[in-house]
């Protein structure tokens, strides 16, 4: 039975994940559902494990108002919480809004207003990083 185990297991990573990186990216996939459902726009995913040692994976959302902010937060923690037990390690920026940060040790999640998303540039800074193409339901992509 644990030869079993062991070998769907395998088979259900790629050549050089390891069982931590898959759950790391599983983890990176709720977030990324959990933002959607509240209708976060331009949802990025970045792979940072390969130039960073901070963490595996960067969740970029955009909220449009301080509300909306609050709520992808919200939601983003509330799923983490029902499918994984866990809360984040800390989280910035909850009482102003403009960008809230969770950071849940091997994904950190930016939630920013597009004023501060622009302003700071995420994507351009980790630029080198690999961004992970996925399709949500809810999101409208261009």
């Amino acid at each position: 039975m644990i030869e079993s185990n062991k070998s769907e297991i395998s088979s259900a990573m790629t050549a050089n994940e390891t069982i931590s990186q898959l759950d790391s990216k599983k983890l990176a996939w709720t977030i990324a559902e959990a933002a959607d459902d509240r209708k976060a726009g331009d949802l990025v995913l970045l792979r940072v494990a390969e130039v960073s040692y901070i963490t595996d994976y960067f969740i970029i959302a955009t909220g449009f108002s301080t509300t909306q902010v609050r709520a992808i937060a919200d939601s983003v923690e509330e799923k983490v919480k029902k499918t994984w037990q866990r809360h984040p390690l800390r989280v910035e920026g909850k009482a102003k809004a403009t960008w809230i940060l969770q950071d849940y040790g091997e994904v950190i999640v930016h939630i920013l207003l597009p004023q501060e998303r622009e302003f700071y540039n995420l994507e351009a800074f980790w630029g080198h990083a690999e961004r992970i193409d996925f399709q949500l339901s809810n999101s409208v992509r261009e």
